[in-house]
């Protein structure tokens, strides 16, 4: 199988689309805005992610000699419109909200300032990424929220929709507080902590859990969490006795995992006998299919759990594994564009987003404007590239973490609700609507 490389992630239609306008000569300058049009149920807020992949696309857009050889294969695609593409690159502009910054329906998150066939070509990508990113730091944040002090890890990686979805989630759930992850080649992309226990299978290798622990304990790190099953623990206490013999050994035994089964009496049971074994300062963690309900369930009957595995549920946003957004025109040739349709309409013209906050520092409420309107409150999209230079770096994933954190503190309570009872007031400016209803005076197409 061919690996796909960076011109030809977009679609097809796209591709045709690009070379009418070429044969055309429709090279006017577009701006397409990336959004959400309807909140995922039960979730009141979105998180802002997936920026710094965006921008690597774009800073490394283009079309490779083996993509153009395989584009004149097709026959559907002209000699002179695949030596356009040879030298086809980035040249505009992105603004963007920041990642970590907290989001609704509606605002725009990403936009695109480009030449037409340009903006056009990146739009798959862009949605891909971003789609994607925010999905899994939307689902990351909840959980953090719902265990506050607590560690958490993401040991999502093999059920994971693929490769790289496993390294957006475990990017996305770090930036959004999640503690560590188990994904090796995360870990050293993006310098991530990572976590991990003993298989069962190696203590079936090994014959007994004590020849495992002592064997695994000697290959690791020094660090070693214990693992226990919820529903077959009757060797706990043959395990804890290893625990000094470990430790004058060098290794730092950290606590124990309870996987699976009901964990609230089964972590209750294992907090009893660490502390009667003098093991009071040993964590217990729990695994098995938990997400932010799960987590907040055990948390409310006072289970004694201090970290918490997250697994399938976080790594395909089991709850809401697709987001109902888009990248539509907002403006070409300086013109504002809308789209009227019943269920995909659009709010015309370049916009920002203005964020104003209580005196206590609370969210209040939102206004999307028009991108020139100058109003009160925190503007949200800031510039990203300008004639296709990257103006400044993107924040390291530690300053995205500190931001999400921030952002997170700032929620008002209500907006914290993990049923999203109550919607977060977003406005739109009376420019807007005025655009609005120009537009439909107009009588633009749907």
């Amino acid at each position: 199988m061919k690996r796909p490389l960076r011109g030809l992630y977009t679609d097809y239609y796209h591709l045709t689309e690009a070379q009418a306008y070429f044969k055309k000569q429709m090279s006017g300058v577009a701006s397409f805005e990336f959004f959400v049009r309807e909140m995922p149920t039960k979730r009141p807020f979105l998180v802002a992610a997936g920026l710094d992949t965006v921008v690597q696309h774009l800073e490394e857009f283009r079309f490779e000699d083996e993509e153009l050889e395989w584009l004149h294969t097709t026959g559907a695609f002209s000699g002179d419109f695949i030596n356009f593409l040879t030298d086809l690159r980035f040249e505009g502009d992105v603004e963007a909200m920041p990642e970590g910054t907290i989001f609704f329906a509606n605002e725009p998150v990403l936009r695109v300032t480009a030449p037409i066939v340009q903006a056009q070509l990146v739009e798959t990508r862009i949605i891909n990424i971003l789609q994607c990113q925010i999905l899994f730091a939307s689902k990351a944040a909840r959980s953090v929220m719902a265990a506050p002090g607590k560690q958490l890890v993401d040991v999502s990686m093999r059920r994971a929709h693929g490769a790289e979805a496993s390294l957006f989630l475990a990017r996305a759930a770090y930036a959004a507080g999640v503690t560590g992850t188990s994904n090796v080649a995360a870990g050293h992309l993006y310098d991530i902590p990572l976590f991990g226990t003993v298989a069962h299978s190696y203590e079936l290798i090994c014959g007994n859990e004590i020849m495992a622990l002592e064997t695994y304990a000697q290959a690791g790190d020094g660090n070693l969490i214990l693992l226990f099953h919820s529903y077959a623990m009757e060797g706990i206490k043959t395990v804890l006795e290893q625990v000094p013999v470990l430790r004058s050994r060098g290794v730092n035994v950290r606590g124990v995992l309870v996987e699976g089964g009901d964990l609230l009496p089964a972590a209750t049971r294992v907090r009893r006998l660490l502390d009667e074994a003098g093991l009071e300062n040993l964590q217990i963690f729990a695994s098995g299919d938990l997400d932010e309900y799960r987590i907040t369930g055990l948390l409310e009957q006072g289970a004694p759990i201090d970290g918490f595995t997250l697994g399938g549920r976080l790594g395909t946003s089991e709850d809401a594994p697709f987001l109902n957004c888009a990248y539509d025109l907002v403006e070409y040739d300086e013109k504002p564009t809308v789209k009227q349709s019943r269920y995909k309409a659009t709010l015309p013209g370049k916009k920002q987003v203005y964020r104003r906050y209580t005196e206590s520092g609370a969210m209040d409420w939102d206004l999307v404007c028009e991108a020139e309107e100058v109003h009160d409150g925190v503007p949200l999209l800031h510039p990203v590239f300008r004639r296709g230079k990257l103006l400044h770096a993107v924040p390291d994933l530690d300053s995205i973490r500190a931001r999400t954190r921030s952002q997170l503190s700032s929620l008002p309570l209500y907006v914290k609700d993990l049923n999203g009872a109550e919607p977060y007031p977003v406005e739109i400016s009376e420019e807007i609507r005025g655009l609005i209803r120009n537009a439909q005076g107009e009588g633009q197409p749907k």
